[in-house]
């Protein structure tokens, strides 16, 4: 990982221009998942260190842009650029982030770069879908999971892809690995949004449902609750939760089980990874993914 660090600041310097370097030294690095991943299934490749920094550059931008549209104000429990900059500032950044990350993706193999590229494609039509879903409370969730598809699993299925394609092993099989994993990271997290405290996850706790987004403990709960108290929970959409609602959310999702249904769906597309891969490394991977705390 130190590689990858070392050619993420390089890429940075390489823009010229101090303001950059600097707003880009204020973003928390997080678990570098996509790096991590790249640099598994590319073990001891000599560009597998500069794909890895390139898909983290890509997803640092991503999640600039995330935060301007979700208008949030933290992420990974420090000040957003969007709030501590402007959203403009935040934007922009992105932007570079982006471009510089595409300009050195043609130096690598056209299949790679075009692997990676259709993935950024896909992840702002996520993007626009999850904004288009938050608008009203949503409880199909075939629609939730083919958003979370495109938002967050379609890049992890891009770097296990142009990982195995850089090292000749069978790139339909470690993309259908990343594309499940990532289905299960973001299962998790959902999760999580619910589970945790604000100390731990860096913002407001429940916090997904303020901004709109039903995720999947949500609407599993819709399901089965009887219509007078489905439609309570529809009127709690996009709203700041008083404590007696919180609990009241949480106390039926533990009732009917929800949260332990939505860890079981992410453990069975953590299965079916492993089945797709037979390598320790990457199981090591999902399963300190499930094992977060829920």
């Amino acid at each position: 990982m130190q590689e990858v660090e070392f050619e993420l600041k390089k890429m940075i310097k390489d823009v010229g221009y101090d303001e950059v370097l600097s707003l880009f030294n204020t973003l928390e690095g997080g678990k570098r998942l996509r790096a991590r991943l790249v640099l598994k299934i590319a073990k001891n490749h000599p560009k597998a260190p500069v794909l890895a920094a390139i898909v983290e550059l890509i997803h640092a931008a991503s999640l600039l842009h995330d935060d301007v549209i979700d208008e949030a104000t933290t992420r990974r429990g420090k000040p957003s650029v969007n709030a501590t900059e402007g959203s403009k500032t935040a934007i922009m950044l992105g932007d570079i982030l982006y471009s510089k990350g595409f300009s050195e993706l043609v130096e690598f193999d056209k299949q790679i770069s075009k692997t990676i590229s259709d993935a950024v494609t896909k992840l702002s039509i996520g993007e626009m879908l999850d904004v288009k879903l938050s608008e009203n409370f949503n409880d199909d969730e075939k629609s939730y999971l083919d958003m979370l598809y495109l938002k967050t699993a379609t890049l992890i299925e891009a770097c296990a892809k142009s990982a195995a394609i850089l090292v000749g092993l069978d790139q339909d099989r470690y993309a259908l690995f990343g594309k499940n994993l990532g289905l299960s990271f973001q299962i998790i997290d959902d999760i999580l949004d619910i589970t945790s405290d604000e100390k731990t996850l860096g913002k407001p706790a429940m916090n997904d449902f303020v901004e709109g987004k039903t995720t999947l403990p949500y609407i599993y709960l819709y399901h089965n609750l009887p219509n007078d108290e489905q439609n309570r929970l529809k009127s709690l959409h996009k709203k700041i939760l008083s404590k007696e609602d919180s609990n009241w959310i949480k106390e039926n999702m533990q009732k009917y089980n929800t949260i332990q249904k939505s860890f079981l769906y992410a453990k069975k597309l953590s299965d079916e990874a492993k089945e797709c891969v037979d390598d320790p490394d990457l199981h090591n991977i999902l399963d300190k993914m499930l094992e977060r705390n829920y």
